[in-house]
């Protein structure tokens, strides 16, 4: 199955991303894990603008629509005991509704709280995080809210991080 990854943006700005440079970062940052996966906190982060109802608001789409250049770069806390009903989404390049309908495809949850009682993972985060994957310019995120997420990621004391892009 091939992934259209421009099918939700206006068509006029297909063939501009197409033709962007990608560069890689060397070397590419790495941390190796400090200890056993079975003891480790772990927290699960999504680019798929995943939002709890009511918690935080939405990300801000709006504003996307009118300045097509900017993806908002907040993030969402989502914690480890949500239940799929207060999910929301708010991402313009993906297929929202299949995360509707199982949260899990896109941030595991319920899945690594079941590795945790298997004993597989330590345990998962109280605090899971969600961003706007779509940022064509990343200089904010990487300034502010790039370091708040770690920051808030090292006060729990999170040993190891899944990254679910989407």
């Amino acid at each position: 199955m091939s992934v259209d990854s421009f099918k939700y943006l206006p068509r006029s700005l297909t063939g501009y991303f197409k033709s962007q440079p990608i560069t890689r970062q060397e070397p590419v940052p790495w941390t190796p894990l400090a200890k056993p996966l079975n003891e480790s906190k772990v927290a699960l982060v999504t680019t798929a603008g995943i939002y709890v109802k009511g918690a935080e608001p939405p990300f801000d789409a709006e504003r996307e629509k009118r300045e097509p250049m900017w993806g908002d770069p907040t993030f969402r806390r989502i914690p480890r005991d949500v239940e799929q009903g207060q999910i929301g989404t708010s991402h313009l390049h993906i297929n929202n509704r299949d995360i509707q309908l199982d949260m899990n495809i896109q941030l595991p949850v319920h899945r690594f709280l079941e590795l945790e009682t298997e004993g597989r993972i330590g345990s998962l985060a109280e605090t899971n995080l969600s961003f706007m994957g779509y940022q064509p310019n990343t200089t904010e995120w990487r300034e502010k809210y790039g370091p708040e997420a770690a920051s808030l990621m090292k006060e729990e004391e999170v040993d190891a991080i899944l990254l679910t892009p989407a």
